[in-house]
């Protein structure tokens, strides 16, 4: 399966402005799906949520607003500290999610160590898998 790099975070639930709860999370990664990073966490029912989206998406939204769709995130304070806030839309509902952007940060780091951006595509051999396709 290769190298994983896993967290467990705190996160808040945003249901209002005067409204969170908190929320046990594990951000996950795996070298073997090097474009993607996991999210699971536990809401009000038995089965965790699970949530995948683009690596690159999250490292983005620790500096400047991105995303657009069901997954889009950005940067704020709160309390004074910074965080990261990571808005999922689907079918079943919406949820606004906050995280600590050092946290995020630093995991963040850790999967960089172990795949930096720009060598994903190595990582899938994918190149080895075409010349071998292409093969004569």
């Amino acid at each position: 399966m290769g190298i994983v790099v896993e967290r467990e975070v705190e996160l808040r639930l945003i249901l209002s402005p005067e409204r969170d709860v908190p929320v046990s999370a594990r951000l996950g990664y795996r070298a073997d799906d090097p474009y993607a990073v996991h999210l699971t966490f536990h809401i009000d029912s038995g089965q965790p949520v699970h949530w995948t989206f683009a690596r690159e998406l999250l490292i983005e939204g620790v500096f400047r607003p991105c995303g657009h769709g069901d997954v889009r995130v950005w940067p704020s304070k709160a309390e004074g500290r910074g965080v990261v806030l990571v808005a999922l839309r689907s079918p079943e509902g919406d949820a606004l999610l906050e995280a600590p952007a050092a946290q995020v940060s630093s995991w963040l780091e850790r999967t960089l160590r172990v795949v930096p951006p720009g060598s994903e595509s190595e990582r899938l051999g994918l190149d080895d898998g075409l010349t071998e396709l292409l093969a004569p």
